[in-house]
Order: C-alpha cells, then sequence, then structure tokens
C-alpha cells in the first residue's frame, strides 16, 4: 500500500510539472503593453538601494555585489555560446519591443542596448562579441521599423554579470534602457 501511494504521488508531480513547464517557457515572454509601463514617464525608475559597496564598480562587483541598473529592462534576448545569432524566442521578444518602441509614449525615447558575455574567452574577445550582440539586436529592430537614432548599442563583454556565476550562460544577454547619460 505504501508503495502504490508513493508511485501516485511520485505520477501526480511529474504530471504538475508537465503542466507547469510550459508556463515556465512563457515566463520570459512579454507584451509591448509592459514594456511601455515599465519605460512609462520617460523616466528611469531607479528604484530602492537594498545594498551598499564602498568602492569602484568594479570592486563592487567582483566582491560579488552585482547589481542590475534598476531602469535597466531585460529583453530576455538570450545567446548560445560563443553567438551573437538571434534565437527565434528571442526575435519573439523583440517583436515585442520593437511595437513598444513605436508607440507614442516612448518614441520619443533614445535607448541604451547593452550586449553582455559570460566569462568565458578574453576580455578582449568578449567585448568584441557583446558589441556584435548589441549590434545584432538593433540591427533587428531596424528591420521592425525602429528608427535606430535612438538605439545606442554597446558593449560591456564580461564586465557585469547577472548573476554572481561569472561562467554561468545568464550572463549572456542584452539588456536595454533609457538613455539617461
Amino acid at each position: 500500500m505504501r508503495k502504490q501511494t508513493l508511485v501516485m504521488v511520485s505520477a501526480a508531480l511529474a504530471a504538475g510539472f508537465c503542466t507547469l513547464s510550459p508556463l515556465a517557457a512563457q515566463a520570459q515572454a512579454y507584451k509591448a503593453n509592459d514594456i511601455i509601463k515599465h519605460f512609462e514617464g520617460g523616466k528611469p525608475n531607479l528604484g530602492v538601494s537594498r545594498g551598499l559597496c564602498v568602492g569602484t564598480e568594479a570592486e563592487c562587483n567582483k566582491a560579488g555585489h552585482v547589481v542590475k541598473p534598476a531602469s535597466a529592462f531585460d529583453l530576455v534576448v538570450k545567446f548560445k555560446y560563443n553567438s551573437d545569432v538571434l534565437e527565434p524566442e528571442a526575435k519573439l521578444n523583440l517583436d515585442e519591443f520593437a511595437k513598444a518602441l513605436k508607440d507614442p509614449q516612448l518614441s520619443a525615447n533614445s535607448f541604451l542596448v547593452e550586449g553582455h558575455t559570460d566569462a568565458s574567452g578574453t576580455a578582449d574577445y568578449n567585448l568584441s562579441l557583446s558589441e556584435r550582440r548589441a549590434k545584432a539586436v538593433v540591427r533587428y529592430l531596424s528591420e521592425r521599423g525602429v528608427d535606430t537614432a535612438k538605439l545606442v548599442p554597446r558593449g560591456l563583454g564580461q564586465t557585469k554579470p547577472v548573476v554572481a556565476d561569472k561562467f554561468s550562460a545568464d550572463n549572456r544577454r542584452v539588456e536595454t534602457r533609457l538613455q539617461v547619460e
């Protein structure tokens, strides 16, 4: 009886995970309205500071105080290892981002498009790869009718990991934020 109950519980859990897995895959997708709301008003939401590190940004990042700017919007544009080719899932998100950037609420703003890499490879190579990633996103958005004069691509290489493990695939990404510099 105990063995039968264990099998039933295991089957129920497995069915639950199978049901939830499509939701997890969709969790990274967003719509143009979500993006517009994030940037509404043309002023970055700087959020609340939850930590303090005394030192340069590089020293704080090295010490594990990795902080993503509150005004950043993660495009959920992930890349395969050593690649600047946009994946189909990334293109879906970029299509929504293009719609948002053409909306009257955002069309007057300029955006930084920042490419990032993990720490595999040399710093010089990763800087070049991150620049290519940012330019790939700008090129794709341009093909969708977004004014490239409002997009400033730049590569940051491996200098701003989003997770503590600097070799994690999560660090291979593109982020964008309002240009306030």
